[in-house]
């Protein structure tokens, strides 16, 4: 029985350290790990002609930037309701970085731009948004969840990852993390 404790024990410990290497992105250099987190390879997705938006293309994570990307889907309750702190948030921080929020619908296939566009009149979207349609972004950004947000500084690592809804003060405080790091 003592033998299925430690077993049991030893196993805790190593989901709460993989828990932690994810949480904080990466495994200590104690460990064999790197303090820095891994570089996001940037990607170029097409952005939606909507309010505060334009028509065209954006690379994320950006280039020499730091960069604030909010994931949501236009079916998701959460992600309009949060859309009032993301708001604020934006006026308050946006410009010093690049603010955008991304869907991985199949925009212009089985959900049209206008959609997109609709639901973001609707819940008072004013900045980027753009498209990840083959969710390439979302993979590369380990999004497994609606709504999420990653905070990525100017060389391109995740210096703030988290999902499910947040306020304005910390929506804020994950973005200083990408322009501190």
């Amino acid at each position: 029985m003592r033998r299925r404790h430690l077993l049991a024990g030893l196993a805790s410990v190593g989901v709460l350290g993989g828990a932690g290497a994810v949480a904080t992105g990466g495994v200590p250099d104690a460990l064999g790990g790197s303090d820095a987190p891994e570089l996001v390879e940037p990607i170029t997705l097409d952005t939606v002609d909507a309010p505060g938006s334009r028509d065209g293309e954006v690379t994320l994570p950006a280039p020499d930037r730091p960069t604030f990307v909010d994931f949501f889907g236009t079916w998701c309750p959460p992600c309009a309701e949060q859309m009032p702190a993301l708001a604020e948030a934006h006026d308050r921080i946006g410009d010093e970085v690049l603010f955008v929020s991304v869907t991985t619908e199949p925009v212009g296939e089985a959900v049209s731009e206008e959609t997109v566009a609709d639901w973001w009149r609707e819940n008072d979207g004013d900045w980027l948004v753009a498209a990840d349609v083959s969710a390439e972004l979302a993979a590369r950004l380990n999004v497994g969840s609606y709504p999420s947000a990653r905070a990525v500084d100017a060389s391109g690592r995740v210096r703030w990852a988290t999902s499910g809804t947040h306020t304005t003060e910390e929506f804020i405080e994950g973005i200083r993390q990408a322009l501190d790091g």
